[in-house]
């Protein structure tokens, strides 16, 4: 059997080199203080909101400031200990160990975010817990290693507490392991700043657009299960700025996403009207 060897954490993670362009993200708040001062205490950092608010945009802003490797998990039900953590494989004729992205993380000492840990699967979940207290360790059992974690290595997870279901909440117990941070939808003038850069349209487009989002998140408990996100807006813009007509873009990237009911469908369309 082959010795153990690193997964190469570069082929895991989001090249947020210090001299690449910087991750744009506009600070509602305290939000970067707390997080940089959790980064040198070496604490985890939970960010709680609702999908599409800016919570994967601000670690990877977070992640170019502190100048360090950031790895992206996208949890889902079927993620197990193995796809965090490594497992053998077969090539060839000999069985090599390959690190998964958790730890490639702790060894290199990169910032390992854990999107939508709730997601995940719970006997997956306990695996971090080792590495959100003093112990700072992980588990490799397959491997028969207990890994301290590099002094830069820092994990981060989100979750949406208003989405998840009574079975998906995250147990107390865990979150008293993180420093929290509450995200939402910035406030409308802020939003639309941002629409209107990352989207690439003039500010009064982002505005109709950011007034489009408001009414959909209105409709939350009544139809749809979240209005639009953000990111959904800047979907849009973006297919303004190609050329598209506005009311066909908000149709294809705002009111298709979010709902499948003829109904909410042809209310959303009704506020598309509305609004364009």
């Amino acid at each position: 059997m082959k010795p153990a060897r690193d997964t190469a954490v570069a082929a895991l993670s989001t090249p947020l080199a210090r001299a690449g362009e910087e991750p744009y993200y506009h600070l509602v708040g305290d939000e970067a203080e707390v997080f940089a001062a959790a980064a040198q205490s070496r604490l985890p950092v939970m960010l709680k909101g609702p999908t599409g608010c800016g919570k994967t945009r601000f670690v990877e802003h977070m992640a170019w400031k502190l100048g360090r490797p950031l790895v992206t998990v996208a949890c889902h039900d079927d993620l197990t200990t193995a796809d965090l953590v490594g497992r053998y494989l077969i090539i060839g004729d000999e069985t090599v160990w390959l690190d998964g992205p958790l730890t490639a993380a702790v060894r290199a000492g990169a910032i390992c975010y854990l999107d939508e840990i709730v997601e995940a699967r719970k006997d997956t979940t306990v695996v971090i817990h080792p590495l959100t207290d003093s112990r700072r360790a992980l588990a490799v059992e397959k491997h028969g290693e207990y890994l301290a974690a590099h002094a830069d290595f820092m994990l981060v997870v989100s979750y949406n507490p208003g989405y998840q279901s009574v079975l998906k909440e995250m147990k107390p117990s865990t979150r008293q392991r993180f420093v929290a941070l509450d995200f939402d939808y910035p406030a409308p003038e802020v939003e639309a700043r941002i629409v209107a850069h990352e989207g690439g349209v003039d500010v009064a487009t982002a505005q109709r657009l950011v007034k489009l989002g408001g009414l959909t998140r209105k409709l939350r408990g009544a139809g749809l299960d979240e209005g639009a996100g953000t990111r959904l807006l800047v979907h849009a813009a973006q297919l303004i700025a190609r050329g598209m007509a506005p009311v066909a873009a908000c149709t294809a990237a705002i009111a298709r996403p979010l709902a499948d009911e003829p109904d909410t469908r042809a209310a959303l369309d009704d506020l598309i009207a509305a609004v364009f």
